[in-house]
């Protein structure tokens, strides 16, 4: 199978980590990616960091590409975007949008209706290989297209696109309601008597190693809960101390208001 020639319109943050991985996993080569930013600095970066091509003039790119993600700003020029697009982009070719709060809807009025567009939300989690990103196909899009591609950066799941508000004040969120958890936790070891890089490697551990158990066991956490709490034990008085404290429903409302603030910013772009 032919290696797929991919051009990146926007070369920032995401862009490159989308970038980083794809080459570090071998899921594209850095000849067959291009990429096109109005910063030189970003391109000359790069260009020296990756080896990718950023010296092809966009038409040209624009032509030979099979996939053209779209990695602009949402409040860049989003119609010029697509003029490009539309005018230069082989007809064969997927477009994958990462723009925040667009729809694929709003996509095809800026490049036309008729070809494959695919709208991602990239997960946070890029150099893990691990981590969802959540995938939307218009009617001409398959998987096939750009299921290679895609899984050169985390995992995929896809979805209907009425649920990509939801996935991604929940799934793109989550790392951070994770990162969150164990610096508390961590804190809390503090707090007991533990030195700091004890209490760390302690909540590390301890997260890696509940995630394992409950992949190799396959059960519900309620019934690791259930196997770990002896009657009147330590656990079991953690947890009853953890109750108090609204843990689990704070966590749900801050799920809630992400994706709240997710559709906001859906509606506020011009």
């Amino acid at each position: 199978m032919a290696e797929q020639r991919i051009h990146f319109i926007g070369g920032g943050q995401m862009a490159e980590a989308i970038i980083r991985a794809i080459i570090a996993n071998q899921t594209a080569s850095a000849r067959s990616i291009t990429v096109a930013d109005i910063n030189e600095e970003r391109i000359r970066l790069l260009n020296e960091k990756y080896g990718i091509l950023t010296d092809i003039r966009q038409e040209v790119a624009l032509s030979e590409a099979d996939l053209i993600i779209i990695a602009v700003r949402p409040q860049d020029n989003l119609t010029e975007v697509g003029q490009l697009v539309h005018e230069y982009a082989g007809k064969n070719s997927a477009v994958i949008s990462i723009v925040a709060g667009v729809t694929i809807e709003q996509l095809a009025s800026y490049i036309g209706g008729d070809r494959a567009i695919i709208r991602v939300i990239p997960n946070t989690l890029t150099d893990t290989g691990l981590g969802y990103s959540g995938v939307a196909l218009n009617a001409h899009a398959t998987k096939e297209q750009v299921d290679v591609f895609l899984n050169g950066f985390g995992k995929v799941q896809y979805l209907d696109e009425s649920l990509i508000d939801t996935f991604t004040g929940y799934g793109v969120a989550g790392p951070n309601y994770v990162y969150y958890f164990i610096e508390s936790l961590a804190d809390a070891g503090v707090l007991a008597g533990l030195p700091r890089e004890q209490a760390w490697q302690v909540a590390l551990e301890n997260v890696e190693g509940a995630v394992a158990m409950l992949r190799q066991t396959k059960l519900h956490p309620r019934q690791l809960l259930d196997i770990n709490n002896s009657p009147g034990g330590v656990g079991i008085h953690g947890l009853y101390e953890l109750n108090n404290s609204d843990f689990a429903a704070g966590l749900q409302r801050s799920v809630l208001a992400a994706v709240k603030r997710t559709a906001e910013l859906g509606k506020d772009r011009p």
